[in-house]
């Protein structure tokens, strides 16, 4: 696939920018999305990258909108995962990539307030996963493949390339 001038490639139905938030604790955060579709997922903090929008700048923004938390993009470096497929959700079909990035912060109070009201729908709640809880868990975690991620990050390997996740739909 090639590349627009904004940085979105071609073909997709939708990009998004999200960001592995890790606390002092080493807990990810993660929001809990019961669609009206039915089911229930946990999901990182981020969304849609605007036309021309910069992913770093829309992770940034992302993470300011749903939780309160400002981060400068230049604060969230490089993609370090990303995942991506085909998916009808309704609203959208095509093909789909989720980039990551990761954050990591000491301590943070999680302010919902500035969630689009669609967000505000259909999250249910958030928590702050203890990272060896998620390799337990039950419930369905996206993106896939977190568990065995997430303790190289928090050893500080950062990787040369994003690591390439399973996709979830």
């Amino acid at each position: 696939m090639s590349t627009d001038d904004d940085g979105r490639r071609r073909g997709l139905a939708r990009r998004t920018a999200r960001v592995l938030l890790l606390d002092a604790a080493e807990r990810l955060l993660l929001f809990r999305m019961a669609p009206p579709s039915g089911g229930a997922e946990w999901l990182t903090p981020g969304g849609g990258v605007g036309r021309g929008e910069p992913l770093a700048a829309a992770a940034a923004r992302e993470l300011w909108e749903e939780t309160g938390l400002r981060a400068a993009p230049a604060e969230l470096g490089r993609p370090v995962a990303l995942t991506g497929g085909y998916a009808d959700l309704g609203w959208k079909r095509g093909r789909f990539e989720d980039v990551f990035f990761l954050h990591r912060v000491d301590t943070h109070e999680v302010d919902t307030g500035r969630m689009e009201p669609y967000e505000r729908g259909t999250t249910t709640g958030h928590r702050w996963w203890p990272v060896a809880e998620l390799a337990t868990t039950a419930e369905r975690v996206i993106p896939l493949g977190l568990p065995e991620l997430l303790p190289g990050l928090l050893a500080g390997r950062l990787p040369a390339e994003p690591v390439r996740l399973p996709w979830h739909h």
